[in-house]
């Protein structure tokens, strides 16, 4: 076998090696994969190494922002209570049947709920119903008084023909037994016959219907619920009794609005280990609770008369971060947003005090920041 030279065997080597190593192919034009992280723009929405947040100008007004100047200053203390919408005495009533009988429709019929009703106004009849035994009973007691009124009225036509010769007193007796008897009959005969009306207590509206044409009610049982819808009550519990003392206020958080309340009173006695509290509808915004309903839970801030020091900024910007911490976003420069963790306490539905992590003259945002705490 011939041997290679020393120059002909290293070429073979350096070939050998040239044939292992991975050769650097470039890609066309539009064709790369992706391997490489795109560049980043600087004209684009993006969060900065510190936390903060650049928004160029166009996307805040894309996005809506609005931002609101703080200023300190002392606020009444607060306090949520969960509370339930109930119907002011002297404005609503319950219509409940008096004796077991069956239902029979009004003069216009039977309301629905919802339905204009007045004061006196006869929403419904019901016919007593008496077993047969009774009704034989009181048939019976009928037939007898019809029987002894007859024999009353004759023996009055008898006396009277007598007049000359039987004495004044005979004949004002039987006179009297006539008329007592008649009267006996007609009570006996109203029984059987008489309709109790149900009238409606108050002006209003029909907040509830149980009555159906035919139904069999019993004694007491609750037949039809009338309300005035302006003048309609809150009830809020009080699970400590000393948020019962001192109340400047109130306020009633309902589809983002507040609706001042006005402080009735707070009861003496405990109610599953809590004191009721109700609130009435200012005098100048009365009327406002009108789309309420009975029964329907709410949320009651109720101000006391302790003051507490902080900047007054909208629930709006409350935030978390990711660390579960409230935060606002105050803008530091025209395109320059960045979080500021809070410490804060209620004032009433829309609005909170924060109470450390702003300073007078911070420039918070109140609208659009959700979407100013999604950009990564």
């Amino acid at each position: 076998m011939k041997r290679l030279s020393f120059p002909h065997a290293l070429v073979a080597l350096l070939a050998a090696a040239a044939l292992h190593v991975p050769l650097a192919v470039q890609a066309g034009e539009g064709h790369d994969h992706g391997d490489a992280p795109p560049l980043a723009t600087g004209n684009g929405p993006k969060r900065q190494p510190d936390g903060s947040v650049f928004l160029p100008k166009p996307a805040q007004r894309q996005l809506g922002v609005r931002t609101l100047v703080t200023a300190a200053g002392q606020h009444a203390k607060a306090f949520e209570l969960a509370g339930t919408v109930v119907m002011d005495p002297n404005a609503g009533g319950k219509v409940q049947a008096v004796l077991a009988g069956r239902l029979e429709a009004g003069p216009k019929g039977l309301p629905g709920v919802g339905q204009a009703v007045r004061k006196g106004e006869v929403l419904a009849y019901v016919v007593p119903t008496a077993g047969a035994i009774e009704r034989s009973n009181q048939l019976a007691q009928q037939a007898e008084l019809r029987a002894a009124r007859d024999l009353a009225a004759r023996r009055v036509a008898r006396l009277t023909e007598l007049a000359d010769t039987v004495p004044r007193k005979d004949i004002e007796a039987a006179e009297s037994e006539l008329h007592s008897l008649t009267q006996r009959l007609g009570a006996v005969g109203a029984g059987l016959t008489t309709r109790d009306a149900l009238v409606a207590p108050v002006s209003g509206v029909i907040a509830s219907a149980n009555a159906v044409a035919g139904q069999v009610v019993d004694a007491r049982e609750l037949v039809f619920e009338v309300v005035d819808p302006a003048r309609l009550r809150i009830e809020a519990l009080a699970y400590d009794p000393a948020q019962a003392q001192g109340v400047a206020g109130a306020t009633l958080a309902v589809g983002g609005q507040r609706v001042p309340l006005r402080f009735v009173g707070a009861a003496r006695s405990l109610r599953d280990q809590a004191l009721p509290m109700q609130f009435a509808a200012d005098s100048a915004v009365l009327g406002t609770l009108a789309h309420l309903a009975i029964g329907q839970p709410v949320r009651v801030f109720v101000q006391s008369s302790d003051k507490v020091d902080g900047v007054q900024v909208p629930v709006a910007s409350l935030l978390r971060n990711p660390a579960n911490q409230t935060i606002v976003w105050v803008k530091e420069s025209p395109e320059r947003f960045e979080p500021r963790v809070v410490t804060y306490v209620p004032l009433d539905g829309t609005t909170v005090a924060v109470t450390s992590g702003l300073k007078p003259g911070d420039r918070v945002a109140t609208q659009g920041a959700t979407l100013i705490n999604q950009v990564r």
